[in-house]
């Protein structure tokens, strides 16, 4: 049974459930929604439970601003109220703050009446009085006493008084409630949320999440991170996410590794996805082979219309991999046989279901070499509207596609993830060669959606 299900789904008006609160939306008093709730902040009172100063509100741009619980006008009913003026300055958490979500659940504390140790799973915070909330109780689940494998232990709902918090060292803190918490985030909104908690509790939450979960986040997270959260995973395991990621991105991180260990992690790797690693560290990051996904959609220019559509129709499909098809010669594996063209996801819808992709081939694209300067991939782009473009070898065999969103990637600031969207984005230089970057900036919106990344 989950944490959802533990208590009864009714929200008091006076009462709220902070983990319950999490992902709410946030409206002003027209109606207008402003963003979403992403924490509760707190502040200890030595002889008091903690009073609530307000909340961590994400707002377009994926901007996380502080909301004083002065601007709150009322909570309830899945939403939260404020008077429509909010600061869009980034929340950053002070030295006496203390986030709900983030810090305290999952956190062991000890129940004063000696019954023994307890987690925290949820927390209530109550009003008491205008624009002045404060924790009352507390959700707890006690260790399990059973002999079931798989039972839980008993619930029970405890005064903020009853409870006295261990040490956040050691095992003071258990990642499995925050993870719960945010099960439904896309993995973009999930590796924010991951970049903005101290460096520790990242790192333990990232260590809690599957190996699929995992790579996602690690997709979308700066290569430093991800670097110091695969540091904390043991080889086998670390392997085991690298797998799962997109080659690219596998190929980023295994790239800011020492030499040791990613050959020690690529010799653990399954040999297909290790092959494709290998070929991308084999190219210069700042040219097209560098930057390229090695596994397009490779059809024969003998496959149908239908076909082709019935490709693009796998839910695991990233959207740019699918705006095209590439069309070669036999074999049809990166390197594979000369490369003929590509056919676009709009063309073929014009086509019978019968028409053979050989004769619909775009023939005014032309793909890139794999040395092909990251500068002069972006101005081809941008010139010509593509969402992807083929790269081939010297031999004019196809190795891979290069897409916007990798593109985009190598383009804006290192820190773009946690850059305020009114912020000036000043493109990485990856050349001399500066006017195709200033052709790909002045498309680059201010407000940047996820890159939506699916497997």
């Amino acid at each position: 049974m989950g944490l959802r299900a533990a208590y009864p789904c009714t929200v008091s008006t006076t009462r709220i459930f902070v983990a319950r609160l999490a992902g709410c939306g946030v409206f002003d008093r027209s109606g207008d929604r402003l963003g979403r709730v992403r924490d509760v902040v707190v502040v200890y009172r030595r002889a008091a439970s903690p009073r609530v100063v307000g909340m961590v509100v994400e707002i377009p741009g994926r901007r996380r601003v502080f909301v004083s619980i002065g601007r709150i006008v009322s909570v309830g009913a899945g939403q939260v109220i404020t008077t429509g003026i909010i600061s869009v300055r980034r929340f950053e958490q002070r030295a006496s703050e203390v986030r709900v979500v983030a810090e305290l659940l999952g956190r062991r504390v000890s129940l004063t009446d000696g019954t023994g140790e307890s987690t925290i799973e949820d927390v209530a915070i109550e009003q008491i009085g205008p624009a002045e909330w404060e924790v009352g109780q507390v959700f707890v689940r006690r260790p399990r006493t059973g002999p079931a494998p798989f039972g839980r232990g008993a619930t029970a709902f405890v005064k903020w008084s009853d409870i006295r918090q261990q040490d956040s060292g050691g095992r003071g803190q258990s990642a499995a409630q925050l993870i719960q918490s945010m099960a439904d985030l896309p993995a973009a909104d999930l590796a924010s949320t991951l970049l903005d908690l101290p460096e520790q509790r990242m790192l333990e939450v990232a260590n809690e999440l599957t190996d699929d979960r995992l790579a996602d986040v690690l997709e979308e997270m700066p290569e430093d991170a991800g670097v110091k959260i695969l540091a904390r995973l043991g080889d086998d395991r670390a392997a085991d996410v690298l797998e799962v990621m997109q080659p690219d991105d596998a190929a980023d991180l295994i790239g800011k590794l020492p030499d040791e260990r990613s050959e020690a992690l690529l010799d653990l790797m399954e040999s297909e996805e290790a092959d494709d690693v290998r070929m991308l560290l084999a190219y210069d990051p700042d040219t097209a082979g560098g930057m390229m996904t090695p596994d397009p959609i490779i059809v024969s220019a003998d496959a149908t219309v239908a076909e082709g559509l019935a490709l693009i129709r796998r839910h695991e499909l990233a959207p740019a991999l699918g705006a095209a098809l590439c069309v070669t010669q036999p074999p049809y594996e990166p390197p594979t046989g000369r490369f003929l063209g590509i056919v676009h996801f709009q063309r073929m819808l014009r086509y019978p279901p019968h028409e053979r992709l050989g004769s619909i081939l775009d023939t005014q694209t032309e793909p890139v070499q794999a040395n092909t300067s990251a500068a002069e991939v972006a101005r081809i782009l941008a010139t010509y509207n593509l969402v992807q473009i083929p790269v081939v070898d010297e031999n004019h065999r196809l190795v891979g596609v290069v897409t916007v969103d990798d593109v985009l990637d190598r383009l804006l600031p290192d820190d773009w993830r946690s850059s305020d969207a009114d912020d000036e984005m000043v493109p990485r230089a990856v050349t001399t060669d500066t006017s195709a970057i200033t052709t790909v900036a002045q498309r680059v919106p201010s407000r940047r959606s996820p890159r939506g990344r699916a497997r």
